[in-house]
């Protein structure tokens, strides 16, 4: 596949995953939503399959849709190094498409609620503690366990004699769905688990822009802690998985 391909798709697929995930974000947290007050796990779900259908879109381009993913594959030698600044381009780009979407949809609920200085939390990460070291881990942690996931998770098969042995690719990306709903009710909490840069990245620099009435600051300070943490734990994985004997 082509570079200009692989940008479409990947493109679309997190332009997908971020309308989705912020919308379920932004469902909770505006007072005229049907979903307002549905909690931490409602926004979990949501992420969890907004990740299964931005994936499954971006399925022509290998459904990175995360430059932490991009990279720990890179690393591991599972995509060439000249394509990674591409899929981090389109990543980027369709974050922010994603982002500038949900706020369409939800545009007169944002006209109306009753506390719009702190709706970025519908598009970015923040942490509940401020401590950039330890918010730092806990975006490395929730993202190697991610992308060592990836890395590590077997396919479908058959057995010398036939039978077959289903791997996690049997569910198809359901099973990363499941994975990222489970990782938002595990390791979560600290600082609500971006795992991806161009999730929080793009949403964020859309809010920075969008005419949201009597909106909040971007909180520039914290928006490295989503990008390098992901990162980093991407890049750690696929060293791990590197020297692992499988």
């Amino acid at each position: 596949m082509g570079n200009g391909s692989i940008f479409v798709w990947e493109a679309l697929g997190t332009a997908v995953l971020v309308l989705m995930g912020a919308g379920v974000v932004a469902n909770v947290t505006l007072k005229d939503s049907l979903g307002n007050g549905g909690g931490w796990l409602l926004i979990n779900f949501g992420w969890g399959f907004a990740v299964f259908a931005g994936a499954s879109v971006a399925a022509p381009s290998g459904a990175h849709i995360n430059p932490a993913v991009t990279l720990g594959l890179a690393i591991a030698d599972k995509v060439g190094w000249d394509r990674v600044p591409v899929y981090f381009a389109a990543q980027l780009l369709g974050a922010f498409v994603g982002a500038v979407l949900a706020w369409a949809t939800y545009k007169l609920q944002f006209d109306t609620h009753d506390d719009p200085g702190r709706t970025r939390g519908i598009f970015c990460t923040a942490p509940t503690v401020p401590n950039a070291g330890w918010n730092l881990v806990s975006e490395v942690v929730g993202t190697f366990v991610l992308v060592l996931w990836i890395l590590l998770s077997p396919g479908a098969k058959a057995a010398e004699d036939g039978t077959p042995q289903f791997g996690n690719s049997a569910l198809g990306y359901a099973a990363v769905a499941f994975l990222v709903i489970g990782l938002g009710n595990s390791l979560g909490g600290p600082t609500g688990y971006a795992i991806n840069p161009a999730r929080d990245l793009g949403p964020r620099i859309a809010y920075a822009v969008l005419p949201i009435r009597g909106k909040g600051g971007a909180e520039w300070g914290y928006a490295w802690v989503p990008v390098v943490g992901p990162l980093l734990g991407g890049a750690l994985a696929a060293l791990l998985h590197r020297v692992l004997p499988v």
